[in-house]
C-alpha cells in the first residue's frame, strides 16, 4: 500500500510517497531532506502528538488554564489522556510553563501550564 503524506519537519513541505507493508514503513520517497523520512516512519508506526486542553480552576482569577505535555504523547493515548486531564483541578497560583502533573500517564511527560493564574 502507498500513502501520501505532507512532511512537516522543515518549511520545505515535501509530498511524501510512504510504501507501507504489515504496518510497516519499507520506503519514503519524496523528502528532500533526511527529516522527512524520519517522519514518514513515525507518522505511519506510532504518530505523536503534543496534547494542548485547559484544566478547572478553583479559587483563582481564571476558571480555566491552559495547559500543554511538554513533550509528543502516542496519539493512541490521546483519549485516555483527555480523561484524566478531566479529573485534574487547580488550586495554587502558578507561572507560565510552571509543572501541573509530573511524569503524565507515566510517559515521561509533563503536562504544563501555558498561562500564569494569580489569585483574584
Amino acid at each position: 500500500m502507498t500513502k501520501k503524506l505532507t512532511c512537516t519537519e522543515c518549511p520545505k513541505g515535501c509530498l511524501l510517497s510512504i510504501e507501507i507493508e504489515n504496518c510497516r514503513v519499507v520506503r519514503v520517497s519524496g523528502n528532500e531532506c533526511p527529516e522527512g523520512e524520519m517522519y514518514a516512519i513515525q507518522e505511519i508506526e506510532n504518530p505523536m502528538r503534543i496534547l494542548t486542553s485547559a484544566v478547572l480552576a478553583e479559587g483563582l482569577s481564571l476558571k480555566m488554564v491552559p495547559i500543554r505535555t511538554d513533550k509528543p504523547i502516542p496519539k493512541k493515548r490521546l483519549a485516555e489522556a483527555m480523561e484524566e486531564v478531566k479529573k485534574i483541578r487547580l488550586k495554587s497560583p502558578t507561572k507560565t510553563g510552571s509543572v501541573i502533573v509530573e511524569n503524565f500517564l507515566g510517559l515521561g511527560v509533563n503536562l504544563l501550564a501555558t498561562r500564569a493564574v494569580p489569585y483574584f
